[in-house]
């Protein structure tokens, strides 16, 4: 269920849980949270408290239950914005939401029509209360008690909770380091790439060591020329991914993250795998890495007194947490970071994080999205189920 047209002269909307993101993570917590016995946030129609899509807080809306609020126009969170030149079979891995496997899709079609539309199908299926566009400003508490209420201020007024998941995941963040000198050239975040062809004919420079950067060189590196740079030598994982060695993987993030430290990309400790795009920009001869550049140049870059020009920069050079909105909870740790226990925020039990350091991942953020809701169940109780959670629990 998606709700459109909330106002900021709507009163205060009081539920159990509210949900921040749409995405991967958002949707796997919102599954799990029907599936415990939360009700769906229904907006009541003609106060005789029945389900239905009508003016928020008016007569008869239940005060519990929970609601997904989503920036975005549509379903599909940061998939919809990726590059149309972004494939299903260059998909650096992507796992089925819970209950609900992905059907089977044509390789070569483009994954920011695929996933929106599963995520779609998938909202709708079960039928999840989402409310969408609506940004989310702040959160804060409504008063000094460890058991007060949250206060979850929006673009279309307020919502009040007794916990909150955040899933806001990074696509909105993303982060362009700081280099002295100018270039005159064209330059892009990783965020704003749309595919290789204004860049046909042309040298372009692809900074980062992730599996965004081998994409690009993996499409650039067919239209053009290509040079590839990363601040550290770039990690390779030539053998399998088995789930032993996901695990120790994840540990090392869960780590940092339990510390309180500045989120490290998961990716960063698995190194990049034998994808395809890796082996396609392997065959193409683009993943001959050199050392970061010292400084920009007009013209390019330079490392000391060699300059090298380049008609095009693309930093593929990831992107942060977008988590400003909950800045007045005081959740940041003297270690820049924010502190988790599991999913759940070391300083304020209340809030839960998931797709965040070890969950930002689509398997990841499944398993945080159900052990953010068993810890909201541990501090809230279980609700009463209602006959549709019932439902989805018996399927």
């Amino acid at each position: 269920m998606t709700v459109y047209g909330a106002t900021n002269s709507e009163p205060v909307r009081r539920v159990d849980v509210v949900v921040v993101g749409a995405g991967q993570a958002g949707l796997s917590a919102a599954y799990h949270l029907r599936r415990r016995g939360f009700a769906p946030y229904r907006e009541a129609v003609g106060g005789d408290g029945a389900g239905g899509v009508g003016r928020a807080g008016g007569p008869g809306t239940t005060d519990g239950g929970f609601v997904v609020l989503d920036a975005d126009d549509a379903p599909g969170g940061a998939w919809a914005h990726r590059s149309p030149s972004l494939r299903m079979a260059t998909v650096h891995g992507f796992h089925d939401l819970p209950d609900v496997e992905l059907p089977e899709v044509d390789p070569n079609a483009a994954a920011r029509d695929v996933v929106p539309g599963y995520f779609a199908a998938y909202e709708a299926q079960h039928a999840l209360p989402v409310v969408r566009p609506v940004k989310v400003l702040s959160v804060r508490s409504e008063s000094a008690r460890p058991d007060a209420r949250l206060l979850v201020e929006t673009d279309s007024g307020t919502w009040s909770a007794r916990a909150l998941i955040n899933a806001t995941g990074t696509w909105t963040r993303p982060f362009l380091p700081h280099y002295p000198g100018r270039f005159a050239g064209r330059q892009l975040h990783y965020a704003a790439y749309r595919g290789p062809e204004e860049f046909a004919g042309k040298r372009v420079l692809v900074v980062g060591g992730g599996a965004s950067a081998i994409q690009v060189l993996s499409e650039v590196a067919a239209v053009g020329e290509t040079v590839w740079v990363t601040r550290t030598p770039p990690v390779f994982h030539a053998g399998p991914f088995t789930p032993e060695y996901g695990r120790a993987v994840v540990a090392k993030v869960e780590e940092r993250v339990r510390q309180g430290l500045p989120v490290r990309s998961v990716v960063s400790v698995t190194g990049l795998g034998p994808s395809v795009a890796y082996r396609r920009a392997e065959e193409l001869g683009a993943l001959r890495r050199r050392p970061m550049f010292d400084r920009l140049t007009e013209h390019g870059v330079a490392w000391g007194d060699e300059e090298l020009a380049v008609d095009a920069i693309v930093w593929a050079t990831g992107f942060r947490p977008e988590v400003g909105h909950l800045a007045p909870l005081g959740l940041r740790s003297p270690g820049g970071g924010i502190a988790l226990t599991g999913t759940r925020a070391t300083a304020d039990p209340r809030v839960h994080l998931v797709g965040y350091g070890p969950s930002a991942s689509t398997v990841g953020a499944n398993r945080a999205g159900r052990a953010a809701v068993n810890g909201i169940v541990e501090l809230l109780g279980a609700p009463v189920a209602s006959p549709a959670a019932v439902a989805v629990a018996a399927g």
